[in-house]
C-alpha cells in the first residue's frame, strides 16, 4: 500500500471535509435565496404581509434539519481544519473556518436578535421600519461569507483529493 493510496485517517479527514463542504453550501444557499428572492418578494408586500411571513419563516427554520447544517457546518469546519492541520489544504480549511464562523457570529449577534424584535408587539409598519433594511443588509454580509467559506472548503477539498489520489 502506498502513501497516497491508504485509507484510514485521510479518508476520514477526507469524508469530515466534504461533509463540512456540503454543509456550508447548503446554509450559504439558505443566505443566497433569501437575498435572491425571498427579500425582494418581501419587499413588494404591505406592512402586514411582511411582518406576518417573517414571522411565520422564524418559527418554522427552527427546526432539526436546519440547525444540523447550520451548527453542522461550523463543527464540521473546525474538525476539518484540526485534521487538515498538516497539509496544503490546511489554509484553506482554516480560512473556510473563519469565514463561517464570522457568517455564524453574525447570524448569532444581528439576525437573530432581529427576528427576536420582529416577534414582540407593534404595528407592523413600525416592526418593518426597525427591522427589514438592517436584516438584509447584515444577511448579505452573512451570505457573502458563508459563500466563500464554501469557496475555500472547496479550494481545500481539490488540494486534498489530488494529495490523495491513488497512484494510476
Amino acid at each position: 500500500m502506498t502513501a497516497n493510496s491508504s485509507t484510514g485517517p485521510r479518508t476520514g479527514a477526507g469524508v469530515v471535509l466534504g461533509a463540512a463542504t456540503v454543509a456550508t453550501g447548503l446554509v450559504a444557499g439558505v443566505f443566497y435565496i433569501f437575498a435572491c428572492a425571498v427579500m425582494p418578494a418581501l419587499r413588494r408586500s404591505g406592512d402586514r404581509v411582511f411582518v406576518e411571513v417573517m414571522r411565520n419563516i422564524n418559527d418554522v427554520i427552527q427546526n432539526p434539519v436546519f440547525f444540523l447544517g447550520f451548527l453542522g457546518a461550523l463543527v464540521l469546519t473546525a474538525v476539518s481544519a484540526w485534521q487538515l492541520r498538516h497539509t496544503a489544504a490546511a489554509p484553506w480549511a482554516r480560512a473556510g473556518l473563519a469565514a463561517y464562523a464570522l457568517a455564524f457570529l453574525v447570524t448569532v449577534a444581528f439576525n437573530v436578535p432581529l427576528n427576536d424584535a420582529l416577534a414582540t408587539t407593534g404595528t407592523p409598519a413600525a416592526l418593518r421600519d426597525r427591522f427589514e433594511d438592517p436584516w438584509v443588509a447584515w444577511n448579505t454580509v452573512r451570505a457573502l461569507l458563508s459563500t466563500a467559506a464554501t469557496a475555500c472548503l472547496t479550494r481545500a477539498l481539490l488540494l486534498y483529493g489530488r494529495s490523495h489520489r491513488s497512484p494510476a
